[in-house]
């Protein structure tokens, strides 16, 4: 006989203190923290708790009885659903005050070193349309919402153009609007789905795997350049002619018109051959003067703009006279190492993508930059002793790795090679701290600079300078 399934309370009337990581709020209810998506601190609400652990428990708004005034009125009509954009219902400035207070609480807890004070976190001059890079998936199972099925809507085309729905990896939100990229994004996406609908293109099912469109990508640039790229699950020359043929026509400032066949079971498309139907296959990112080519599995941070100010920030950071041998580790493209390679004597970039390390090379040619080296590889194999030993200790070093932080044997060569300084970007405080710990046995940290890359997220950079002790 099965066991029967303990019944999870509802707390009445209990008041929201704080915002946790995750961009979830929090509360304390029997010794426990309940993490709360979509509330604010001050929110006096009615939880169903959902999930209980020994410490923590996760619980969904019921009934709000008092509304925090912290609160502001959400934009996207999707926030909540799509699983994106968490902060909306928050003012921006209480959003950086909370991303301020989260980069200094992870370094304190985490990092346990010695902290300068923290320089006020650097906000995003635009909040909407920032992104510049935005993926959308096609699926034949609409995510129906709450209000769809309280008032019983039933749609005879269940096909949606839009976003996954968290926890639901089959189940696509059909998006009408969103507000994260440039509006030619929403216009070019709407206008494929009414396309695709009126002639009946199938929509990809993933679970059964079948359908004929898939994926599609759209990039823009601050010099006006769109590049849009279709994944089709198989080829039908017909109806993948006319689809984009028709797109290119619709809207003929595209520069970039791609298209791949991709038929493995996952979306990702960097080991796929990806073609062009109409226009290059690339565009341009310019900054300072500088031009980036950006094809359509290259790398470049989201936020064109606040890029810029985030590489500005590493640069007076690197605090570079000419005479440096600057070691840039993670190197992706070589935005870092190109963008600040007018103020050194040597740059050299290593990263573990080699179509990125190409991507670099070609990009310091188009600048006629000629004091940059770049190698492909993993990070712990290539920066050994040896190839320090080889190339020269670095008078600075850069470091901008992926979430997850950098492998303890790259710690270990980075405090072989003492240089005279080190510039840490982070995109995770958590990791960053641990590795400042490991680098506080011959480093000190001297100065923290927060950027925000990605308005009304969680998700904040942070930029440490850490001078030899």
């Amino acid at each position: 006989m099965a066991r029967k399934k303990k019944e999870l309370p509802v707390v009445e009337q209990i008041e929201i203190t704080d915002v946790a990581a995750e961009g979830k709020a929090i509360t304390r209810w029997k010794d426990k923290v309940i993490f709360v998506p979509f509330a604010a601190p001050g929110d006096v609400v009615d939880l169903q708790i959902f999930r209980q652990k020994k410490s923590f428990a996760e619980g969904r708004v019921l009934a709000y009885h008092t509304y925090s005034p912290l609160r502001t009125e959400p934009f996207c009509e999707h926030f909540t659903i799509c699983g994106g954009c968490k902060w909306q219902h928050l003012p921006y400035e209480e959003q950086l005050k909370f991303k301020q207070q989260q980069v200094w609480d992870n370094l304190h807890r985490i990092g346990k070193v010695e902290l300068p004070e923290i320089t006020p976190i650097m906000g995003s001059e635009k909040t909407r349309f920032y992104r510049n890079k935005l993926e959308f998936t096609f699926s034949n199972k609409r995510w129906l919402t709450h209000e769809d099925m309280r008032n019983g809507t039933v749609y005879e085309d269940m096909n949606a153009l839009g976003f996954h729905i968290p926890g639901a990896f089959d189940k696509v939100l059909d998006v009408r609007k969103c507000w994260l990229q440039d509006d030619i994004s929403n216009q070019i996406r709407l206008e494929i789905r009414d396309f695709a609908r009126k002639n009946d293109y199938t929509f990809f099912d993933l679970r059964n795997q079948e359908g004929f469109l898939r994926n599609m990508i759209v990039r823009t640039s601050t010099t006006g350049e769109i590049m849009l790229i279709v994944a089709f699950y198989h080829e039908d020359e017909a109806k993948r002619e006319a689809l984009l043929q028709h797109i290119g026509d619709k809207f003929p400032q595209i520069s970039s018109l791609m298209y791949v066949i991709n038929s493995k079971c996952n979306d990702t498309i960097t080991d796929q051959d990806i073609l062009v139907f109409k226009g290059k296959d690339h565009m341009f990112e310019e900054m300072e003067g500088l031009k980036f080519k950006i094809g359509p599995k290259s790398f470049y941070q989201t936020n064109s703009e606040q890029a810029y100010n985030l590489y500005k920030v590493t640069r007076d950071f690197a605090e570079l006279t000419g005479e440096e041998l600057v070691y840039d580790l993670y190197t992706g493209t070589g935005t870092i190492a190109n963008f600040v390679a007018s103020r050194a004597s040597r740059v050299i970039g290593i990263e573990y993508v080699p179509e990125a390390i190409e991507d670099a090379k070609v990009n310091s040619q188009i600048n006629k930059i000629d004091n940059t080296l770049f190698y492909a590889g993993d990070m712990k194999d290539i920066l050994t002793l040896d190839f320090i030993r080889e190339h020269g200790r670095p008078d600075v070093i850069i470091t901008d790795p992926p979430r997850a932080g950098m492998h303890e044997d790259v710690v270990n060569a980075i405090l072989f090679a003492e240089p005279k300084r080190i510039v840490y970007v982070s995109c995770n405080p958590a990791t960053q701290a641990r590795d400042l710990q490991l680098l506080d046995v011959k480093y000190k940290v001297t100065k923290i600079l927060p950027v925000d890359m990605f308005p009304h997220t969680h998700h904040v950079e942070n930029v440490v300078q850490l001078e030899l002790k």
